[in-house]
């Protein structure tokens, strides 16, 4: 286990250089140094001096791969890629353009998205799982048909319509929760309680056809047929067979939220105007502050890794015939 786990580790050293090199150069192709600082300076017209002042009080005076005039090793030390993306192996973030700490700002902004990222996918996870495995007991029935559309009729709508709707029905006209806005500490609560909401119901239609699909498949294989045969009967068959049987693409399925937990959600932090770290990418890509989005594009892509790793061990446990050489 711990020499897979290494070797694993090993592995996703490169692929991380590879979406440091990738990000740095597709920002770099459609975006100059001399842009990023007429956007930083506000200014519509700025002096060439005050453009070369800001390159190099922020590190952008240096040359992207290769500093042809450097000697030896700082011929790629002394560079743009170098100084702005070897430091995050150390999860040192640095400054963003406009002079804010980054790590400061991230340990800062994760706890509320924490907060509303993880209520939505534990809860989610239990509605769309109870749902589905309502559905595959029912299956072949109208039940089971009236279920499947009501999935595809709420997969067709758009999250925005939730997420405005929510707002207009439950903050504008019943006056039950804020409407946008965050606070710390037990408020938190008043604050998070639509979004979660919104952001569970807005998951139902593919989470259950997700589910409902996985739970079909478990039910027509021999053990099924077996327990069947020995009289067990069906609830039993399928919430204590096929339910740990089909752990294995449940958990398959959720690493690819994992990142998000951390990250936050783009969409539902900007509308309720919660202070996490989806709302502070966005931001950041709108006011083209390049440090911020390289930092959350790198640490994406580490939780990513990260969960991967987990779901490896997370397979022996739910299925212990399963072994990591």
């Amino acid at each position: 286990m711990i020499g897979y786990l290494f070797r694993r580790i090993l592995y996703a050293i490169p692929i991380l250089i590879g979406v440091n090199v990738l990000i740095f150069t597709l920002f770099f192709a459609v975006n100059s140094p001399d842009n990023m600082a007429r956007v930083q300076l506000g200014m519509k017209y700025v002096t060439p001096a005050a453009i070369a002042k800001w390159k190099h009080e922020h590190g952008y005076d240096r040359p992207l791969f290769f500093n042809a005039q450097a000697p030896g090793m700082g011929k790629f030390t002394q560079t743009l890629f170098f100084h702005k993306s070897v430091p995050m192996f150390g999860l040192q973030f640095g400054a963003a353009d406009d002079g804010r700490d980054i790590g400061r700002d991230i340990r800062t902004r994760m706890w509320p998205s924490l907060a509303l990222a993880v209520p939505v996918f534990l809860v989610g996870l239990l509605v769309n799982i109870t749902f589905a495995l309502t559905l595959t007991f029912f299956r072949a029935s109208y039940i089971d048909f009236a279920g499947v559309v009501l999935c595809v009729a709420m997969m067709s709508i758009s999250g925005m319509f939730y997420i405005i709707g929510g707002q207009f029905l439950v903050s504008k006209l019943l006056h039950l929760v804020p409407i946008s806005g965050y606070q710390g500490g037990w408020d938190a609560f008043k604050f998070l309680v639509l979004p979660v909401a919104i952001g569970v119901i807005a998951n139902i239609g593919s989470g259950t056809r997700w589910y409902r699909t996985i739970f079909l498949e478990e039910m027509g294989k021999d053990y099924v047929r077996t327990a069947r045969a020995k009289g067990l009967p069906e609830r039993v068959v399928l919430f204590r067979h096929v339910l740990r049987n089909a752990l294995i693409p449940i958990l398959t399925g959720a690493v690819v939220v994992i990142p998000t937990l951390f990250m936050g959600s783009l969409i539902s932090e900007s509308f309720f105007g919660i202070p996490g770290l989806g709302s502070y990418t966005i931001d950041a890509i709108r006011s083209q502050d390049f440090a911020i989005v390289h930092a959350m594009v790198f640490l994406g892509s580490v939780l990513y890794i990260l969960g991967l790793l987990l779901t490896d061990v997370a397979y022996t446990l739910a299925d212990p015939r399963i072994r990591l050489a």
